[in-house]
């Protein structure tokens, strides 16, 4: 049961953590506990898209309160990093958060929604779609079924 929980957990923090501005990799836990085959798939799927939808939303709330951090030196992103993704969400609008779940420019787009005030239901929805989406093709995938 601990293992168990233990499974679940660390799945949830890795993909929180990956969906910060800090480095992490969920989707290799989730393939890894796939694979491992005594867990249920869409339980997987569904703790891996909530933690990951949270950790947006702590970027949200960041970039909603960045003005007073965005020039310390120990501040996660770079003031070129924002600027590509102000462009960017400017350019698509809210429908660039259905981008949150691609690397490199998913998070910072996250941030800038909070930066641009985005309503938080409308980020949620979209987001979740995003997310939910990548993990369900990654676990289809291993499943060998696409």
């Amino acid at each position: 049961m601990v293992s168990i929980l233990s499974a679940y957990g660390g799945l949830f923090l890795s993909a929180l953590i990956a969906a910060s501005l800090l480095p992490m990799q969920s989707e290799a836990v989730l393939v890894g506990l796939i694979y491992g085959g005594q867990l249920n798939v869409f339980l997987l799927v569904l703790v891996a898209t909530v933690g990951n939808v949270m950790g947006s939303l702590i970027n949200w709330f960041m970039g909603r309160r960045i003005e007073a951090y965005k020039n310390r030196s120990w501040f996660p992103a770079t003031p070129q990093n924002l600027e590509r993704a102000q462009s960017w969400y400017r350019r698509y609008g809210r429908w660039a958060l259905l981008a949150s779940w691609m690397p490199v420019i998913g998070d910072p787009i996250t941030l800038v929604a909070g930066v641009l005030r985005e309503s938080l239901p409308v980020f949620l929805v979209l987001v979740t779609l995003a997310k939910a989406g990548r993990y369900t093709i990654i676990a289809l995938a291993v499943a060998g079924i696409i």
